[in-house]
């Protein structure tokens, strides 16, 4: 494991999500500093420059923008129709405003196959990971991806005395642990000038760690958190879905 410091109901989890990355579409890539990180991390990675590519919650493209081999196909779903409409367009990219835990997204995608399928900072959210992870089996041989676990924002759920809502990376790794998969785990802290900044990066990044707070848990929150740094945590997945 790898420790980087750097300065500067499920069903209604799912509204909250979506709901937040609508909300702060606009000032996402500002703040998402992390996922530009391990998303540049997760295509450095990809070294056989496959030709058709689907993208798990592609948002406003960041993963998109790092791909620098030429492709035949990408195709991008995500749920946030304003994360939709800032995707760039090309003449080979399709881009989809679906969630991938919607029977929507399996009836159009059931028939296709694709060279990879990959996900930046997107899976975490899904409803039902094994669900997901069993049908991407069925429309690729291989699944590169990186999902936040639930010691993201870690201090933040204990001084709250919450649970996170996403998963652990041990409950991640058992989804995985069906198909031959490897994981790398990453850890990440940003450190704040001073609390403002802090819950400002965390409304702005659309996130906000999963939990819908009222007035007075977010005042607690604010008056109590003991830290000037937020926690992340990765694990980076890389999938093979060939039969032995």
């Amino acid at each position: 494991m790898r420790v980087f410091y750097l300065k500067f109901d499920k069903i209604l989890l799912m509204d909250l999500i979506k709901y937040k990355f609508n909300k702060y579409a606009s000032t996402y890539d500002k703040y998402n500093i992390i996922q530009k990180i391990v998303s540049k991390a997760l295509i450095r990675g990809i070294k056989d420059k496959p030709k058709t590519i689907l993208d798990l919650g592609c948002g406003s493209g960041q993963t998109f923008l790092n791909i620098d081999w030429d492709y035949d196909r990408y195709v991008g779903v995500d749920f946030s129709k304003k994360m939709c409409q800032l995707h760039p367009k090309t003449k080979k990219s399709e881009i989809y405003c679906l969630s991938f835990d919607e029977v929507a997204f399996f009836e159009k995608f059931k028939n296709e196959h694709f060279d990879i399928v990959i996900s930046s900072s997107a899976m975490q959210w899904s409803k039902d990971l094994k669900k997901l992870v069993d049908f991407i089996a069925t429309i690729t041989n291989r699944f590169e991806g990186v999902l936040f676990t639930s010691n993201t924002y870690k201090s933040i759920f204990k001084t709250i005395n919450k649970t996170s809502p996403i998963l652990s990376k041990n409950q991640i790794q058992k989804v995985f642990d069906k198909y031959n998969s490897t994981y790398e785990i990453y850890e990440y802290k940003i450190e704040f000038l001073n609390k403002k900044e802090l819950f400002k990066y965390i409304k702005n990044s659309g996130t906000g760690g999963g939990v819908k707070l009222n007035y007075k848990e977010a005042k607690y929150l604010y008056l109590n958190y003991p830290h000037n740094f937020l926690e992340f945590e990765v694990i980076f997945i890389k999938s093979n879905f060939l039969k032995n």
